[in-house]
């Protein structure tokens, strides 16, 4: 028993399976630290490439904090309690530099107005409305008091739902809120005028102190933000221009295929996000130009009543004009493509009508910049010439696009359809099959022949071989569903003319987007006569 006993108390070593676990422990909370660390530098790094894109977005909430400061200083020093005798009221001045203060100066000017006007409509008719019913009695006044409380609640909810008055929603807000407090407190304290006037003493407080830390300190003016943003939006989209017209005409190559692989990604390509961009920035060119009406003469924009509003009509028809950029991404990145060989044909006219029209919208964004015309009858000249000429070659070669050919099964009534299509097809000329054939020559079969398409099987394998060079649509997987059609040839060449009309859609695109083009400069012009550019010195009359 007792070797036994010794035996057991040997093989129980408890220390033996302890010592492992501790490292483990120690591992497991430096990986947790490691994680941790690697949490906490990524989203320094996100901070800081935010705060760095905007310097702004810095300045903001520092100056939010400061003008909160101020009034909490004037508040903790007694000053308001000693010039103007407010009582426990002067808590309102710090939500008011709270709800007063915006990003821009203009947006500032726009809340502290609608805050002090509706503060001050809505003391007068509570005090109206107090008095009126105090005159009628302790038991008609509350009853007085909750009606009016009703109208005023229902009146202000429809108005600042009317289309010419949603600016002015912040206000009619205030006024119910100021409404319901002054009546309210008067009816319970008795004193509805002197309830009135420290609201109105503390709204002034917080208003100003708000006002003259957003405009003295960095000032952020929206102005200047709406001239930055229509610029940026011009270079954008004479970006996207450039880069959609080379991504159509030089990844055609035989490496190249669009799939829909490559369709579903092109949102995340820089070009067409510019675009996007452009196309998205009405509603911030809307409310920048809503906060710029109200800033006073600043910078470059000293004249007075300056016409911010012709910033947001040269914005829409710059939007026209990103339609039509867009339409391009759609078509560069769609199924049905056509053949590399056929761009490459237009692809001079192409370029050259691509690039005098991005270059022209640079210009009308460069002059909007620096504030001065220096548009020339030239450069306006020289993009209508390079449209021309891409729609006289269009023209002349239109035959590399269409081709009509009578139905190759004779005893086959035209007048019926073929195969869901029409007896007359169209099909690209460029890829003739007896020219890449050879000797290999295209016969009919005869009515009383058994099997009308047993002498067509090196035409079969003459198209095949076509598919096989052609990266376009249709894609080569598909020639296996072909194969089993009894109308081979006609159906092949009904889908390389559609394919070519591909094409003919990318170059009436562009020619549109030219088109649209003169609207743009004659929405320009007009913002440079309104704003009183400069002309600019090296424009010579008569130019």
């Amino acid at each position: 028993m007792n070797e036994k006993l010794e035996c057991i108390q040997i093989n129980i070593p408890t220390s033996t399976t302890t010592k492992p676990e501790l490292p483990e422990t120690g591992t497991k909370s430096e990986a947790s630290c490691t994680i941790s660390c690697k949490g906490w530098l990524q989203i320094q790094s996100v901070l800081w490439d935010f705060c760095k894109e905007d310097s702004s977005r810095v300045i903001f909430p520092l100056k939010v904090g400061l003008a909160v400061l101020l009034v909490t200083l004037l508040i903790l020093f007694q000053a308001p309690y000693q010039v103007f005798g407010i009582g426990p009221n002067i808590v309102w001045a710090i939500l008011t530099a709270v709800l007063v203060f915006e990003y821009t100066v203009g947006a500032t000017f726009n809340r502290g107005f609608n805050r002090a006007l509706g503060s001050l409509l809505a003391g007068i008719l509570a005090i109206v409305v107090a008095q009126t019913a105090l005159s009628s009695g302790h038991v008609a006044e509350p009853i007085i008091i909750g009606l009016s409380i009703f109208f005023i609640a229902v009146v202000t909810s429809f108005m600042k739902m009317w289309p010419s008055l949603v600016q002015y929603e912040y206000g009619f807000r205030v006024i119910l809120l100021t409404y319901c407090l002054i009546i309210v407190s008067g009816y319970r304290m008795g004193n509805p005028i002197r309830t009135m006037i420290d609201r109105l003493y503390t709204i002034a407080i917080g208003g100003i102190v708000s006002v003259l830390v957003n405009v003295s300190v960095f000032p952020i003016w929206a102005g200047e933000q709406l001239h930055r943003e229509l610029v940026t939006n011009f270079e954008s989209l004479a970006d996207s221009l450039e880069e959609c017209v080379k991504k159509y005409l030089d990844e055609g190559s035989e490496k190249s295929k669009f799939t829909s692989a490559s369709a579903d990604d092109f949102a995340d390509e820089v070009a067409y996000k510019k675009c996007q961009s452009a196309l998205n920035s009405g509603p911030k060119l809307e409310t920048l130009a809503n906060s710029a009406k109200w800033e006073p003469p600043h910078g470059r924009f000293l004249q007075f009543l300056y016409p911010w509003s012709q910033y947001v009509e040269v914005g829409a028809v710059l939007r026209h004009c990103a339609y039509e950029v867009m339409a391009l991404h759609s078509i560069v990145h769609s199924e049905i493509q056509a053949p590399y060989n056929l761009r490459v044909a237009f692809r001079s006219e192409i370029q050259e009508a691509s690039k005098q029209a991005a270059e022209l919208v640079r210009i009308l964004g460069r002059d909007i910049s620096s504030m001065k015309w220096s548009l020339k009858n030239s450069h306006i000249k020289s993009v209508h010439s390079s449209t021309e000429r891409l729609q006289r070659s269009m023209h002349l070669h239109s035959y590399l696009l269409t081709a009509t050919f009578e139905s190759p099964v004779p005893h086959i009534n035209p007048s019926k359809p073929l195969l869901n299509l029409s007896h007359t097809l169209t099909s690209s000329t460029l890829y003739h099959l007896p020219d890449q054939m050879g000797t290999v020559e295209l016969k009919y079969p005869k009515k009383n022949s058994s099997n009308p398409l047993a002498q067509n099987i090196p035409i079969e394998q003459a198209i095949k071989k076509q598919l096989r060079r052609q990266h376009s649509w249709p894609s080569r997987d598909q020639v296996g569903a072909f194969e089993e059609e009894d109308y081979l040839l006609p159906r092949m060449r009904t889908l390389e003319s559609t394919a070519a009309l591909s094409l003919a859609n990318f170059t009436s695109s562009l020619v549109e987007f030219v088109a649209r083009v003169d609207h743009l400069i004659e929405a320009v012009d007009k913002l440079s006569r309104m704003a009183k550019f400069k002309p600019d010195e090296y424009i010579v009359e008569g130019d």
